[in-house]
């Protein structure tokens, strides 16, 4: 186990080189990103993935969503992707902003039992885009054992998942502290499945068609 703080410009590049480094090597890392700290690895490794989940707790009902470093990265892992999709890409990607599309039935992956579906996002974090750079798609979810609250620090990831994890890049404190908002965009409308970073009230300014959340 290993943290590098990624401060610097140095600090940056050598850290996502490691974690690099650590993904090629099927190995589990956790970086930052602009909502929370989050835990991944190689989405196209299926032993890597079962091990983000071993990580957490975590069964393979709940699958990790695909960090990508390109919005034009989408476009190879999803198909059938609507017009309102797009919309949303070009307001807030990079950024918080989770979707849930139709994967592409060609892909040799195995994130879980997700009906068919990949959840994507471009996060707006320097380091998690450098890290990307170097690995292509990563299947990331959120730095805490399962059942307790995200990390928004490295040392509470740190505490969480210890051993667990080869790589660790610390950039401080997230700046959002909040998970990202997750749109389901496979329907005839777009649904938002979890509010997070991003309201309701700003998605609906790019795309007014929007579904509210389903009551719980």
């Amino acid at each position: 186990m290993r943290t590098i703080q990624t401060g610097t410009d140095e600090g940056r590049t050598t850290g996502a080189r490691l974690a690099a480094d650590a993904v090629q090597r099927g190995e589990v890392v956790v970086l930052p990103t602009d909502t929370v700290y989050g835990v991944g690895a190689d989405a196209f490794d299926p032993g890597a993935v079962a091990r983000v989940l071993a990580a957490k707790g975590r069964g393979r009902d709940m699958p990790p969503p695909v960090l990508v470093p390109h919005a034009r990265t989408l476009d190879g892992l999803a198909t059938q992707v609507p017009d309102d999709a797009r919309e949303l890409i070009a307001a807030f990607w990079p950024g918080p902003l989770t979707l849930v599309c139709r994967a592409q039935p060609s892909l040799r992956w195995d994130l879980g039992d997700t009906g068919g579906t990949v959840a994507l996002r471009m996060p707006l974090h320097r380091v998690a885009l450098a890290v990307l750079e170097l690995t292509g798609p990563l299947a990331v979810t959120s730095a805490n054992r399962t059942g307790r609250p995200p990390a928004t620090t490295c040392d509470e990831a740190v505490e969480q998942l210890g051993e667990a994890v080869s790589v660790y890049l610390d950039a401080g404190p997230s700046p959002a502290g909040l998970a990202s908002t997750i749109v389901d965009v496979t329907g005839a409308l777009p649904r938002v499945l979890r509010l997070g970073a991003l309201s309701l009230e700003r998605l609906r300014a790019v795309v007014p068609s929007l579904e509210s959340p389903l009551p719980t």
